[in-house]
């Protein structure tokens, strides 16, 4: 605290002898005014670092007084402007119960919302609202590896991925652990065939060409590239589940913590019905 008032006095001393009145409290001294609206170095306080210099300081000081002033200036022209029949108080209070509905929502949700979803239902979910899911561009279930050139034991990688066999493949996984710059190994997994193309050469793949380009090895004088289609999704066909499948999830929670909300919602106004602590008097 000490160094604070010490470090800042002195920096506001620098600033106030190049012309500034002397500030009117000399223990809390007024940095920039705005109308009738002050702002005073206490509210500095923290903003400085431990080993900030006079000068430096003086620089953090003049800084913040700007941005300050051109906030305040612009609230008080928002003030100035402001409709008359605009009702701050209850937009406040309706921002003010917003805030304390939805930390208790969130405290609800995170004491009551059961996040484990069994294969199953997800299999349910995915069946019922598949026409959700519609793809927007191709995917592909491919074998992917993206190796730098020249090409470490490029002999042995040729063998491994020409052979095809499981075991094989899991050499493949060792090679590309060690060397590969990309290896897209999973022969079950789904991805955008953009996703693909952006690791070749501009116009190698296309939506126009994978099915001609089914199995390729190329080089480009800085990369080797090996690619193996298995099946294509084009676009707007419905999209595998388990391309889907992290989407299907956030849709289930969504409606669960829906379910939850409104359930819980139901259950306190009839306890506080049956308390008689709610009271209509519309039929009067």
């Amino acid at each position: 605290m000490k160094l604070f008032w010490c470090i800042a006095a002195t920096a506001l001393t620098g600033a106030l002898a190049c012309g500034q009145p002397e500030p009117e409290n000399p223990d809390d001294p007024v940095l920039a005014r705005v109308h009738q609206r002050e702002l005073r170095l206490s509210e500095m306080e923290g903003m400085f670092p431990e080993n900030a210099s006079p000068a430096d300081s003086a620089v953090i000081i003049e800084a913040f007084a700007n941005r300050w002033a051109r906030d305040a200036i612009l609230l008080w022209e928002s003030e100035q402007n402001t409709p008359s029949d605009l009702n701050l108080d209850r937009l406040v209070r309706d921002y003010r119960a917003s805030l304390v509905r939805s930390s208790y929502e969130e405290q609800l949700v995170s004491t009551k919302l059961d996040s484990t979803i069994s294969q199953a239902e997800l299999q349910t979910f995915y069946d019922a609202n598949k026409n959700q899911y519609q793809l927007e561009k191709p995917i592909v279930r491919c074998l992917f590896v993206r190796v730098p050139y020249p090409t470490p034991a490029e002999e042995a990688l040729q063998a491994l991925w020409n052979n095809g066999k499981p075991q094989d493949t899991s050499a493949l996984r060792v090679y590309a652990g060690k060397y590969a710059e990309v290896a897209l190994l999973n022969d079950s997994a789904w991805y955008s065939l953009d996703e693909i193309a952006q690791q070749l050469p501009e116009g190698t793949l296309t939506a126009d060409n994978v099915n001609s380009k089914r199995e390729f090895s190329q080089l480009d004088g800085t990369h080797r590239y090996y690619f193996r289609l298995f099946e294509l999704k084009p676009r707007m066909e419905i999209a595998p589940l388990s391309y889907v499948e992290n989407q299907a999830r956030r849709a289930i929670l969504h409606g669960r913590k829906r379910d939850v909300l409104e359930r819980t919602r139901e259950e306190i106004f009839e306890k506080e019905l049956r308390r008689d602590n709610i009271q209509f008097f519309t039929n009067r």
